[in-house]
């Protein structure tokens, strides 16, 4: 079902926006992801990359999870990289969900005022405030991923027919080559023929005793379910056997 991404500067009213949607979608199953649902401590995580990056793969992997045909799906999140939203969007083409994007527009002074009246435990500490500010990559409507998108200012009542109308109402981004699970070509097939036979001859090569001929090489044939032991088997042998069906594969798929 349809997934919303809502963004914006720190303590711009995200969180507020997100209830207000699932209060208006309550006969529906909504489920919304946020940093506080998974335990985020923001000043901590917004002052390390790596800790950031892990949110941020946790946060989509929530998404991924979640998204089917019966339920929304609101990302309640800074969500301020245009990259990280192209990957989100992504997700819903493979999903065949529509998606809209909602943008909790404040003035930096006013999301520092709105700060300013958080819990000491919720507060965004002012150096992060600042550096935060810094990051924000605004959505452009006329980027596919950051559309449809409804810009929300601070005294605004959300336009609940019109997200309504985008999630229900129009037909969602059909999956393309980079969103499908594509099946292995020939040339893939080809190349992981050659590696795992290159795999057999090595570990023949390393296992081989020093009179050149292995003794008790043990080789699983996986469909026929008969096992070769042949207690000389040259690796010169192996080598000529892996061209020959390398070579009968690659004729027939020519």
């Amino acid at each position: 079902m349809p997934f919303v991404l809502i963004c914006g500067f720190p303590s711009s009213g995200k969180s507020t926006r997100a209830q207000q949607l699932k209060e208006h979608f309550k006969a529906k199953t909504v489920n919304v992801i946020s940093d506080h649902s998974i335990g985020v401590d923001r000043n901590s995580v917004y002052a390390d990359s790596k800790k950031e990056k892990e949110i941020r793969g946790t946060l989509k992997s929530s998404v991924q999870r979640l998204l089917n045909t019966d339920d929304i799906v609101i990302l309640d999140s800074l969500n301020y990289i245009k990259g990280y939203r192209y990957e989100l969007y992504c997700i819903t083409k493979s999903c065949k969900t529509p998606h809209c994007v909602l943008l909790c527009d404040i003035s930096k002074d006013k999301a520092k005022e709105w700060n300013s009246l958080r819990t000491e435990e919720d507060k965004y500490s002012d150096e992060i405030l600042e550096a935060l500010f810094m990051r924000f990559e605004e959505p452009n409507p006329n980027q596919r991923w950051d559309s449809p998108l409804f810009v929300i200012q601070a005294d605004d009542t959300l336009p609940f027919q019109q997200i309504e109308d985008a999630l229900f109402n129009r037909k969602p981004p059909p999956p393309n080559m980079a969103t499908q699970n594509q099946p292995l070509s020939s040339t893939n097939f080809l190349y992981e023929l050659d590696r795992i036979t290159q795999e057999t001859n090595s570990v023949s090569y390393n296992g081989k005793p020093k009179d050149r001929c292995t003794r008790g090489l043990h080789i699983n044939t996986r469909n026929s379910g008969k096992n070769t032991n042949d207690p000389c088997l040259y690796i010169g042998r192996v080598t000529k056997t892996q061209k020959t069906v390398y070579n009968l594969y690659k004729d027939a798929s020519s």
